[in-house]
């Protein structure tokens, strides 16, 4: 299932849970992964090794995707490993931080929400633009939150989820003309840390149990509709925001 031999990727957020998930998956395909990392470095290296083992070649690169410095480094390392074309962004990195009501929210709360959820995937989406051509692919990642408006405390995570919703549509209608194609999942009840740091295992249940196939999702899977969406197999898919979530909502 080599279809993206010749490939270079960059993934956001790629160290870990669906980021990790995601790193492996496009690897296995042929891709030259780059597995961008934060906060724990040995993460991103654990992905790498992941990867060689099964074969796949990767790179492990630190970014704070809300820093433009931080991303014109990993777009450099990215062509100085790979040469100067990028073909597959997957814009993973974001983040909830904690559950909080208005009243208890204040300003630099909702400036870091929506810089890590919607500013990072402007500015390393503006950074790669110049290095990627015809047949190109961006997968953005919203989520069932920006449908919905989200669980208690969530308001604003939701808000910039929605916001990702409407960006990707109108990258697909600037990009394109160009060949490149702008898509974004909208993941519901995934099995990660996620989950296991801001939902309670009661409501855990409670989700997947009104869920049609009665559980929650896995990474590999959201990892294999990302393949998809990052393959000429999807070649007339752009401006989409696809729900997985076990059939729990529609759009």
């Amino acid at each position: 299932m080599e279809h993206l031999n010749g490939k270079v990727a960059i993934v956001t957020g790629g160290s870990r849970d669906i980021g990790r998930a995601v790193s492996v998956s496009l690897a296995k395909a042929g891709a030259k992964v780059v597995v961008n990392y934060f906060e724990n470095e040995s993460q991103g290296k654990e992905t790498v090794a992941e990867i060689e083992k099964n074969g796949g070649t990767a790179i492990a690169v630190y970014a704070d995707v809300t820093k433009q410095d931080d991303i014109d480094a990993m777009v450099k390392a990215t062509t100085d490993h790979y040469g100067s074309k990028i073909d597959i962004l997957v814009n993973v990195a974001g983040g909830l931080f904690a559950r909080k009501t208005i009243e208890e929210m204040d300003e630099a709360f909702y400036d870091l929400l929506m810089d890590v959820n919607l500013k990072s995937v402007f500015l390393v989406t503006k950074a790669i633009k110049p290095y990627m051509g015809k047949g190109g692919s961006i997968v953005n990642f919203a989520s069932q939150a920006g449908r919905d408006g989200g669980g208690p405390g969530a308001a604003i995570y939701a808000t910039s989820k929605g916001a990702v919703m409407t960006y990707t549509r109108a990258l697909a209608k600037e990009f394109g003309p160009q060949g490149i194609r702008v898509n974004a999942l909208c993941p519901g009840m995934i099995s990660t840390k996620f989950h296991d740091d801001f939902t309670q295992n009661v409501v855990r249940e409670k989700v997947a149990g009104a869920t049609p196939l009665r559980r929650e999702g896995e990474a590999h899977e959201v990892a294999d509709l990302v393949l998809y969406l990052a393959s000429d197999r999807s070649s007339f898919l752009t401006g989409t925001n696809i729900d997985i979530n076990g059939g729990l909502a529609f759009s």
